[in-house]
Formats: structure tokens, C-alpha cells, sequence
């Protein structure tokens, strides 16, 4: 079985993603591949240029941020099928706002920013397909870091815990 064929029954197999046509499917399968990263080892860290949107296949990824007296705190973990630098789709981020580090080994699928922004700017019902997603994902993360955020008001002196 070739990378592309494998890269796009994964794409397949994500429920977002099964609303889309097969041509759609080829062109994402077209500027994506698979990436493996080791237990402990980091697939960006925060500063570093937006180029890739990844979806966790399998295994967990720490999203963390660089906290001044604190040190690297974990604010969200993903886990399959979740999104991670989402912010490399938006128009206006063009560097990561936290570091992601794998709590496990684990595989993703890596979709080259540019081409995923100049396919979704182009086609816009699948523009709108991948954008509610993302929105999708904003939200949650928001969420999630609202609730970190109450928590380290409330317990000062305290590590934040792991998502």
C-alpha cells in the first residue's frame, strides 16, 4: 500500500472528514503525510513557525504553554482524532502559541498550512467543512484553559494539573 492511498483512508476514517467528496480527499491526501513522535519528544515548541495541521491517528500529545517562575505547564492533551495547531489555518497567527509534546508515542497526520488556507479560501464548501471544525476546536480549547485558568487563581502556590 503507497503513503498517499494509506494517508487518505486515515482522512477517510475521520469523522469530519466523511462528508467529503473523494476529490477533496485526494487533494488533502495530496499535501499531508504521517508523522511518528516518540514518548517524551517534542513536535513543536511554542514560537516556532505555523506550518503544519496535525490530527492525532493514535496515542497523546501535550499541549503546553511557557508560564514565567512555572516552567512548561500542560493545558490540553489530545487524544485520536483530535486537532492540533489549528491556529497554522487562521490568517492571522503565524507562529505557535504553545508546544506540543507526546505523552505516548504517537502517529498524526500532518496537512502542509498553506495548501489546506489556499484550498479552503478556493472551495468554500469545503472551506466551511474544515473552518467549523477548527471553530469546533477553538472553543473547546478555550474551555479547557478557562477552567485551567480558575484553577490556578484559585490554588496559587499550586501546579497546574495535566489535562
Amino acid at each position: 500500500m503507497d503513503h498517499e492511498h494509506t494517508v487518505k483512508e486515515l482522512l477517510m476514517a475521520i469523522p469530519w472528514f466523511q462528508q467529503l467528496s473523494q476529490d477533496h480527499l485526494n487533494l488533502l491526501a495530496g499535501f499531508s503525510h504521517l508523522v511518528e513522535v516518540p514518548q517524551g519528544k517534542d513536535l513543536f515548541k511554542e514560537g516556532e513557525p505555523e506550518d503544519y495541521l496535525y490530527i492525532v491517528v493514535n496515542g497523546r500529545i501535550s499541549i503546553e504553554i511557557f508560564a514565567p517562575g512555572r516552567g512548561r505547564l500542560s493545558i490540553y492533551t489530545a487524544e485520536p482524532l483530535d486537532v492540533v495547531g489549528w491556529s497554522s489555518v487562521t490568517p492571522v497567527v503565524r507562529q505557535r502559541t504553545a508546544s506540543a509534546r507526546a505523552v505516548l508515542d504517537s502517529r498524526l497526520i500532518a496537512m502542509d498550512a498553506l495548501p489546506l488556507r489556499r484550498l479552503c479560501e478556493s472551495d468554500c464548501a469545503l472551506g466551511c467543512i474544515v473552518m467549523r471544525r477548527i471553530a469546533n476546536v477553538v472553543a473547546q480549547r478555550l474551555l479547557m484553559t478557562r477552567l485551567q485558568l480558575l484553577d490556578l487563581f484559585a490554588n496559587p502556590g499550586e501546579q497546574v494539573p495535566h489535562a
